[in-house]
This record gives C-alpha cells, sequence and structure tokens, in this order.
C-alpha cells in the first residue's frame, strides 16, 4: 500500500509548489486533486538499469496525441545538456522569425540628400545578422546587392561603410567558439571565420567592393570604416498662438532624414539553416542563430540581451523555467542547465504550433514523416538513416548511423560533452501516436560516452514498444 503524505507535506506542496510548479493556494471548498508524474515501463527500467554509476539521468516522456505524461524519472533534475540547448536556440529563432516563412535581411543605403544620384558619397552596408548572405551566390547575396545598386542608377560612390551597430561585439567574446559575432557576416567564413569584428569588417567590405566594381560602379577608396552611430532626429517642440504644445512637425529636413535604401536583399526560408544546424549539431551556426536574436532593433546587441530573449520566448511558450540556465546558443558551455520537463515542454508546443515546412522547402517525397510535417521536428536529424559522412550534414545528421534496423520513425537531437550525452526528440510508438521525450544524463567526465548512447537507443526502442 502507498504510504500516504502527511497533511503538512500536502499542504506544502498545493501552497508552496514543487520543483517546477505554479503551484497557488486552493479556494475554500476547492476540491483538490494530488498529480504525481508517472514511474517507468519495465522495459525502461531495463534499459536505464544499464547505466554505469555515478551517472544521473533525467526522464520525461509525453503523448502528443492525448496529452498524457507517459514516463517519468527525476523529471526536474537539472543537467549539462550539451547540445540539446540548440534545441532552445532553434524554437527561439523560428518562433521570433514567424515561422518557416520568416525571412533575414541586408541592405545598403546612401545619403537621404544623395537619393537619386550617379554619384554618391558612401554607401552603407547595413544587416540583421543572416547566417545565409553569401558573397556571390544566388539572390541572397552582396552581388544581387550590387546589381540592384547599378540598377539604380549610382555608379560611383567615394567609399563603403559597414555598420556595426547591430550587435555589441565585447559582450561575445566569451563564447567558447571564440568567434566575433558582427551584424554583417558572410556563410563562406563557416570554416575561417574572422578573428575579430574589426577583420570582419574589412572581410565583407572588400567582398562587397569586388561586387559592386563587378556590376560596374566605380568604388574610389578600398578602405572600409565602420558607419558612425544612428542618430535619431528629434523635432523641435511647437506650441500654438496661445503658447499650448502642439504634435511635432511630421516634415524631417532633408539634412536630418535617415539614410534610405538603395537595394536589399532577404533569406530564404530559415528552415534550411535550422536543418543546416541542429542535424550535424554545427556549434558555429548555432551561436550565429542566437545572435540574430540580439540585433538591434529588436533586441539590445549584447550576448545577455539575447539569452534575455531566449527566455522571454520560453515564457511565452510556457516552458517551465525551473532549473534553466542558458549561457550559449551551442551547448558548448557546461554552465547551460536544462531539465527533461523544460526540454519536453519546448517539443510538445513546437509540434503543435502552425510552423509547416511548407513546399519551397519540403523534404523530398518520402522523406517527410506524415508524423509531423512541422518546421522544428523535420529539421532534427533522422535516425538510421544509414549516411556514413564525416560531417554528419546528411538527412540523418548525428543520428544516421543509430537506431538502423529498428523499423522506428525518431526525429531527435543529441548532446555530447566528456561525461554528458543526451537525447532529446520525438519517436511514433506503436499505436501510431507521436511521443516527445527527452533524456539527459551526466555523469564524471570519463564515463564511457558509447556506453550512454546505447542506453539511450535502448530506451527510445522500449517507450516505442510500451506506447
Amino acid at each position: 500500500m502507498r504510504r500516504l503524505l502527511p497533511l503538512c507535506l500536502v499542504c506544502l506542496s498545493l501552497c508552496a509548489g514543487g520543483p517546477g510548479s505554479r503551484a497557488r493556494a486552493p479556494e475554500v471548498g476547492e476540491r483538490v486533486t494530488l498529480r504525481h508524474d508517472p514511474g517507468l515501463s519495465p522495459g525502461v527500467r531495463r534499459a536505464l538499469a544499464r547505466l554505469p554509476d555515478r551517472v544521473q539521468a533525467g526522464l520525461l516522456v509525453r503523448d502528443l496525441n492525448t496529452g498524457e505524461l507517459l514516463e517519468a524519472r527525476e523529471a526536474d533534475l537539472s543537467l549539462i545538456p550539451a547540445s540539446n540547448v540548440k534545441l532552445v536556440t532553434a524554437a527561439s529563432v523560428l518562433v521570433d522569425r514567424g515561422g518557416a516563412g520568416g525571412w533575414w535581411s541586408t541592405e545598403l543605403t546612401v545619403p537621404a540628400a544623395e537619393v537619386g544620384r550617379a554619384r554618391v558619397s558612401h554607401l552603407t552596408l547595413r544587416g540583421d545578422a543572416d547566417p545565409t548572405l553569401t558573397g556571390t551566390d544566388g539572390p541572397d547575396s552582396l552581388r544581387a546587392l550590387a546589381r540592384q545598386v547599378y540598377a539604380r542608377g549610382v555608379r560611383e560612390a567615394s567609399a563603403v561603410q559597414v555598420d556595426e551597430g547591430g550587435l555589441d561585439a565585447a559582450t561575445w567574446k566569451g563564447l567558447a567558439l571564440g568567434v566575433p559575432m558582427t551584424a554583417v557576416r558572410l556563410a563562406e567564413w563557416h570554416d575561417r571565420p574572422p578573428a575579430s569584428a574589426a577583420e570582419a569588417r574589412a572581410r565583407v567590405g572588400a567582398a562587397l567592393i569586388r561586387e559592386l566594381r563587378r556590376a560596374g560602379v566605380r568604388v574610389l577608396s578600398s578602405t572600409v570604416t565602420p558607419a558612425p552611430a544612428f542618430l535619431r532626429y528629434t523635432p523641435p517642440p511647437r506650441t500654438d498662438e496661445r503658447g499650448r504644445p502642439l504634435p511635432p512637425d511630421p516634415f524631417i529636413p532633408v539634412g536630418h532624414r535617415p539614410e534610405e535604401g538603395v537595394a536589399s536583399v532577404r533569406s530564404a526560408s530559415p528552415f534550411h539553416v535550422l536543418a543546416a544546424t541542429l542535424r550535424p549539431s554545427d556549434n558555429l551556426l548555432a551561436e550565429e542563430l542566437l545572435a540574430t536574436l540580439a540585433v538591434r532593433p529588436g533586441g539590445d546587441g549584447t550576448l545577455p540581451g539575447a539569452l534575455a530573449r531566449e527566455r522571454a520566448v520560453l515564457r511565452r511558450l510556457n516552458v517551465d523555467l525551473t532549473g534553466v540556465r542558458l549561457v550559449d546558443g551551442s551547448g558548448l558551455g557546461r554552465e547551460n542547465r536544462l531539465t527533461a520537463r523544460a526540454l519536453v515542454g519546448l517539443l510538445k508546443v513546437m509540434h503543435d504550433l502552425p510552423y509547416p515546412v511548407g513546399s519551397p522547402v519540403a523534404e523530398p517525397p518520402g522523406r517527410t514523416s506524415p508524423a509531423h510535417r512541422n518546421a522544428f521536428s523535420e529539421a532534427l536529424a533522422q535516425a538510421g538513416t544509414g549516411e556514413n559522412v564525416p560531417a554528419h550534414d546528411g538527412r540523418g545528421g548525428t543520428l544516421a548511423l543509430r537506431l538502423r534496423g529498428s523499423g522506428l520513425d525518431v526525429r531527435a537531437k543529441t548532446g555530447t560533452l566528456p561525461g554528458v550525452s543526451s537525447l532529446t526528440g520525438y519517436v511514433t510508438g506503436r499505436s501510431g501516436h507521436t511521443l516527445a521525450f527527452a533524456l539527459l544524463m551526466n555523469g564524471p567526465e570519463d564515463t564511457p560516452i558509447l556506453t550512454l548512447r546505447a542506453v539511450q537507443d535502448g530506451v527510445v526502442r522500449a517507450l516505442a514498444e510500451a506506447h
């Protein structure tokens, strides 16, 4: 027989709340039902019994068709998640962009007084940290910007400037990768990123000047300078004949107008870069995605500001933040903390949001799961696809060689650091229902990672069989 809790403990659980609860005091006469997390099914219990000594594990499983919690073990344990942090980064960016139909943009501006002139004093490159911008390829490129400038009639620019006000580069130096984050960057830099914001400015400016000259625009100076800080125009106060205040004059003198755009490009759907981040677990792309949340004016330009926006997104999605700590976008920092409850809460709401992949970015026929068809879940690695590629850039990503021959539809994110292994995602159970699961494991740094992964795979198989 289950031992009853003492009355005082019951009251504490109702009024104070347990870990992650949003408890309130019950009203007089209100009927109160105590809810407890479920236990483990026999197969899952057997799989977890193979965990090495001194390894902590947090597990939570929810049926997304019924909403029922199915299995739990230490679901509120705050653990190092490793690359499972990328799930938070990707979800926050997808919500920030408004779904798979969103985009990032980059533009070139000229002083407002010089609009329409063939010769301008300078062209200024401004962006919102689009991680997909390229130098020469496609519609989202510096080459496309340069061609637009020529089409607008500009034939000569004295100089090129790069706006560096979107991000506060100094606040991003603490990232484990040591790569500066700038408001304008090129996808070609991935394998050889700049060492400083100044180098980034010089490299992107030089690439733009090459493309402008290629397009037929003469650029007199090859020196690339930072754009001056944007100064917002404040109209002088006005009063009527009786001295009463009037609304500001809507007319802005030309000399005080902000610069005006002469060319702009926008990225394709963020789905592509989310998949390129999550499937191979790309650390640099994850940090670049985090940086897009910081760009002014939507953010404050700083790393803490970006992390605060992530937490704000999680709160808006009603994710339990108890035990959650975020320090980067990639999960490389061992100071990050997540719980299985927070991750499953995020998986549930992202699965339910109306963010379809859409025909422009759909997978090839037969590769999109009818159980998902959602930009977030489809961006995850698919287990057991069999691609044996060192870069993990196939559909299977870091799960390509796991759970092969199982016949299971598993879309999930791995996470690995010394002594840390995580697996969080979706599996279709034998009932046909989609199960959201999170399994976080932390042990001594010499814990065999392959052993932890084998336990995770065993848990996933057992979950699918049990439900």
